[in-house]
């Protein structure tokens, strides 16, 4: 018998079929806002639709559920992130790891878990999860031995990652979690990390705003791509090492197009770490 070809470290499952969606969402339809639509529900099929057409969901306390398509729209290309001095100093010295899709969660409640409220509902949350099971949302998880200590979450079409929110409970580690992710992403084949709407906190860390119209024609484009990250457990020091020995520049893919950039609360986090989402009750954002 012949020897046994070594499979490589564990990559995140591929996403399975989901129901049709009863729904129809026309970014080119949406106002001034970037509203899209009002409505709807979040069914697995109705928010992988909405994804692959480049709309998302953000609830507002006293609303109906709102579905919006910004323009500009804030990308973050994963192989452009910008590491400052003292981003390469935590990855050094901090002794954390870093997975992928090991507990979603974990890495919801995290982000949902602020003073200041959430759009995070418990809707919401069940079915983001839901999505987990099929294989449709992603999380990065950075740990402290045992301990979660920062993460994001979103959804994956193919070549196009989605954020939705990311959080902290130490100095630095939401963004080690969205470098994690543009690392592991940009690795395995992905093309772009949306980021959604535009912040101060993004655009030091390299992301820019492009026209919906080139966003949506992008991720047309590469929702077929199979990209498939590794999971497993990995010390976020290599990724210092990686950058010392690298003399690609960092941050500035599309920088002709810079304009806005929408706000992390990681739906992004907010604070002196921020990396949740778009502004509002949605501290960490990546929305």
């Amino acid at each position: 018998m012949g020897e046994r070809e070594d499979p490589g470290p564990p990559r995140v499952v591929p996403p399975r079929p989901t129901p049709p969606c009863r729904w129809e969402f026309d970014p080119d339809r949406a106002d001034p806002d970037g509203v899209v639509g009002v409505g709807a529900d979040l069914e697995a099929g109705t928010l992988v639709t909405a994804y692959s057409r480049g709309v998302f969901p953000w609830p507002h306390l006293g609303m109906p559920l709102l579905w919006f398509s910004p323009d500009p729209r804030a990308v973050l290309p994963p192989d452009r992130f910008h590491v400052s001095r003292s981003l390469r100093r935590t990855l050094h010295r901090c002794g954390w790891t870093a997975t992928v899709d090991r507990d979603p969660a974990a890495v919801i409640e995290g982000c949902a878990d602020r003073s200041e409220g959430t759009w995070i509902t418990p809707e919401m949350r069940d079915a983001y999860l839901e999505l987990a099971d099929l294989g449709w949302m992603r999380s990065v998880e950075v740990w402290q031995g045992g301990v979660l200590v920062g993460g994001i979450y979103g959804v994956q079409i193919g070549g196009v990652f989605t954020g939705e929110s990311m959080f902290s409970r130490r100095a630095d580690a939401s963004k080690v979690a969205l470098l994690e992710l543009c690392h592991r992403y940009a690795t395995a084949g992905g093309v772009l990390v949306d980021v959604q709407l535009p912040t101060d906190h993004l655009r030091t860390l390299g992301a820019v705003t492009i026209a919906r119209s080139d966003f949506l024609r992008l991720l047309e484009r590469e929702s077929g791509r199979d990209v498939r990250m590794r999971a497993d457990e990995l010390p976020v020091s290599r990724l210092a090492s990686r950058l010392a020995a690298s003399s690609a520049p960092v941050g500035h893919t599309v920088a002709s197009r810079e304009g806005r950039v929408r706000p992390e609360h990681h739906r992004g986090p907010a604070g002196s770490d921020p990396a949740h989402h778009p502004a509002d009750p949605r501290s960490d954002h990546v929305r």
